[in-house]
């Protein structure tokens, strides 16, 4: 046998003998010698967060009892308490005994210098002496209910007075005071005589204008003479209708013109019985920039002019 045999035997016979656990050696780490400690699994304590408050650690609350959440609330004008303020309401929630209960309120506090908006101010706004809106019952007739006006004079003055800013979509270029009857005549009128005499021409009325309604004088301002219907709030002088495209009808400068003239003679004749009185150019001589238009009632019927 030769040498290089006789080696490879000697190898063969030594391997046979090593025991089973030489073999078994694995690359994972292994535990150190001596004794291990194993901890105990500690779970993981829930984190609360608020607006103002910083996480809270709840294992060190837990010891003292139950956890109750505290809302914060919010409003108009608030803002949370500063943080000591609701950190010493939490700590009265948490431990009643310490604190003496729930004394301490969490609730936010005002700002300086803003007021909490009441539940009545919330409240939908109800249209009342001076403030615009609806009036005289009728929603096509808008502006605003007046105090009684008394008369300076005797036989002037109106018990129950408005100032009327538009009648069914068409703006009085300035607010007439009157009552509320010849309110109600007047939106007759636009709505049975100025919009059908208009038609659709210069895209529709747009606006009225209103040259005099109350005021406390006499018939034409005679000395002597009857109080007007002015003085009663009766009455309301038209000098002109606009239309949308910026076109005027002028009672003054169109009464004789082949167009404008047309529209505002028969505009003039709608309004008679609608109103008492209606008096234009040519009536008297004291009415030959506008129509006046009134309420007061004849036993023979309407007057007009």
């Amino acid at each position: 046998m030769t040498r290089a045999a006789m080696a490879l035997c000697l190898a063969a016979f030594a391997l046979a003998a090593a025991p089973a656990a030489a073999l078994d050696r694995s690359p994972r780490p292994q535990p150190r010698p001596g004794p291990v400690e194993v901890l105990p699994r500690t779970p993981l304590a829930p984190v609360y967060y608020t607006v103002t408050i910083r996480p809270y650690p709840r294992p060190a609350l837990a010891a003292r009892g139950p956890i109750l959440l505290v809302p914060v609330y919010f409003s108009a004008g608030l803002r949370p308490a500063p943080r000591p303020r609701i950190a010493r309401a939490l700590a009265a929630v948490i431990s009643p005994a310490a604190t003496g209960g729930l004394a301490r309120s969490p609730r936010p506090v005002a700002r300086p210098g803003l007021r909490v908006a009441s539940a009545a101010a919330a409240a939908p706004a109800i249209v009342t002496r001076g403030r615009v809106g609806t009036i005289c019952g009728d929603p096509a007739i808008r502006g605003v209910a007046l105090a009684p006006i008394p008369g300076r004079m005797n036989g002037c003055g109106v018990d129950n007075p408005v100032r009327v800013d538009a009648v069914d979509g068409v703006t009085l270029n300035q607010p007439a005071t009157i009552d509320c009857r010849t309110a109600r005549a007047l939106r007759d009128w636009v709505q049975g005589g100025v919009k059908p005499a208009v038609g659709r021409l210069g895209g529709g009325v747009d606006s009225l204008r209103v040259v005099a309604s109350y005021t406390c004088r006499t018939r034409n301002n005679r000395p002597g003479a009857k109080i007007s219907e002015h003085g009663r709030g009766r009455a309301v002088d038209i000098a002109a209708v606009n239309l949308k495209n910026g076109i005027t009808l002028s009672v003054e400068d169109g009464w004789d013109d082949p167009v404008q003239g047309k529209l505002l003679r028969q505009m003039h004749k709608s309004a008679c019985g609608t109103f008492g009185t209606v008096l234009g150019p040519g009536s008297d001589g004291y009415h030959q920039d506008h129509i006046h238009l009134d309420t007061a009632r004849y036993r023979s019927g309407a007057y007009c002019r």
